[in-house]
């Protein structure tokens, strides 16, 4: 999924603007300043024209993003300054996440620009929605297996560590993405084995969160254990990315000190 942030006044026009020029199955999400006691335990409304609409404080906005991603082609958001994805800014507000682009006025930004360059950014990918897509392959009625790697940020290696606070990713563009379509199709060639996504995040990731995901679907388990090990460690080894880490000590290119 395709997902953009814009913050600042005026936001909730350009995220309508943008979802009206994207081409694809796209949601639209808002903060809203006020929900009512009804609302607070969750309220889902169904419109006639099958659209609907949901309120409450029972969920965080990552637990609605990662749903949103195994259904959605696009998610605009406005009104959510803390999020740590690429955001466009109207005003001077600081966010976490990339800044895709920063104006004084909302009137200066152009929706189709933004549209076509939401196509180019890296997409916000769960472990769900990969295994959503591994089972919509044409093979899938022949598998008997998902299996799955996640790889996460790890705060400590022993006890007394300096504590990572967070990785920072960077890859040659395209490259990257070129390998790991190579080493997927390569591993497919094997007997049992249908199909092999991987996705890779880049850019900060802190303590905690997810970094990388290996998904499988094999006709049976044996073959999906074994490929998904060998999938994490081709990729690994054999993927043009670099990782920067940050401690509560010091902040070092890891491939500097191996």
């Amino acid at each position: 999924m395709q997902a953009l942030s814009i913050v600042g006044p005026g936001a909730a026009d350009v995220r309508d603007a943008v979802a009206a020029r994207v081409d694809g199955r796209v949601a639209t999400v808002a903060r809203t300043d006020s929900i009512d006691d009804v609302a607070a335990a969750g309220r889902f409304e169904l419109a006639e024209d099958g659209g609907w609409t949901a309120a409450g404080d029972d969920r965080s906005f990552e637990s609605l993003l990662d749903d949103l991603a195994t259904d959605y082609e696009y998610a605009v958001i406005s009104g959510f300054s803390k999020l740590r994805l690429p955001t466009v800014v109207v005003g001077d507000e600081e966010v976490p996440g990339d800044v895709l682009r920063r104006v004084d006025d909302a009137s200066d930004l152009d929706p189709d620009a933004l549209a076509a360059e939401l196509d180019e950014l890296d997409p916000y990918v769960t472990l769900e929605s990969l295994i959503q897509r591994a089972k919509q392959s044409p093979l899938a009625e022949r598998s008997g297996a998902i299996a799955t790697f996640t790889g996460r940020v790890r705060a400590k290696d022993a006890e007394d560590d300096s504590r990572t606070t967070h990785l920072k990713f960077e890859k040659y563009e395209g490259v990257a993405e070129q390998r790991m379509a190579d080493i997927a199709a390569e591993l497919e060639e094997r007997d049992g084995v249908f199909e092999v996504l991987f996705h890779h995040r880049t850019g900060v990731v802190v303590d905690g969160e997810d970094i990388v995901f290996v998904v499988v679907l094999a006709g049976h388990r044996r073959e999906a254990f074994r490929t998904v090990e060998d999938g994490i460690d081709r990729l690994k080894d054999e993927v043009p990315l670099f990782k920067k880490e940050t401690t509560e000590d010091e902040e070092f290119w890891v491939h500097d000190r191996a």
